[in-house]
């Protein structure tokens, strides 16, 4: 099904070690609105939508899979020369116990994904607004990790993601019209 090309979508650069900002990137990590969430929620919804809009759902899960990528680069890069009093006073002492410098799939908070952060109607519109809803929040949260980010170097990269976001987000919303207009047209049987 997929092709994969053995580099990054985009480039990921850090300045420094920077284990607070890593911390604030596994949201995007393993948050309910980061990049894991987004690609099982598009990959399973593929199933209950019309043929017109299946391909868009399959090629931005499979994008938001490279984001995974990107930002797993990110927290390893932030983090790999981190000493444990680095990532204890980052507020990951909970994280270092647990599983060292290893990436787990959790928010920034701590808390382990779970599959309910992945919502699916089975309503093609509803799911759709769902999606629409998802890229913003994403948006959103990029733009608060830029907020607190002084390494320009990583924020390119995290407004090459926010990005992408805004244009997932553009996309979902042409094949909400797309659905809307194919329901109200006259059917003739």
């Amino acid at each position: 099904m997929w092709y994969y090309e053995k580099k990054l979508q985009y480039p990921v650069k850090v300045s420094t070690c920077n284990p607070t900002l890593a911390k604030y990137l596994i949201e995007q990590y393993g948050g309910a609105d980061g990049e894991l969430a987004a690609a099982l929620r598009y990959m399973n919804q593929r199933y209950t939508l019309p043929d017109k809009v299946v391909g868009l759902l399959t090629d931005i899960a499979t994008e938001e899979f490279s984001h995974l990528e990107m930002i797993a680069t990110m927290i390893y890069k932030l983090t790999k020369d981190a000493t444990p009093e680095q990532m204890k006073e980052a507020g990951l002492a909970d994280h270092y116990v647990n599983h060292d410098k290893a990436l787990f799939y959790q928010n920034a908070a701590g808390v382990p994904f779970t599959a309910s952060y992945i919502q699916a109607k089975g309503d093609p519109i509803a799911d759709l607004y769902e999606d629409i809803a998802a890229e913003e929040k994403a948006r959103a949260t990029y733009q608060w990790i830029i907020d607190m980010s002084d390494d320009r170097d990583l924020n390119d990269s995290l407004i090459f993601l926010r990005e992408r976001e805004i244009v997932h987000s553009l996309r979902f919303r042409e094949a909400v019209e797309i659905l809307k207009d194919d329901r109200d047209t006259k059917k003739i049987f």
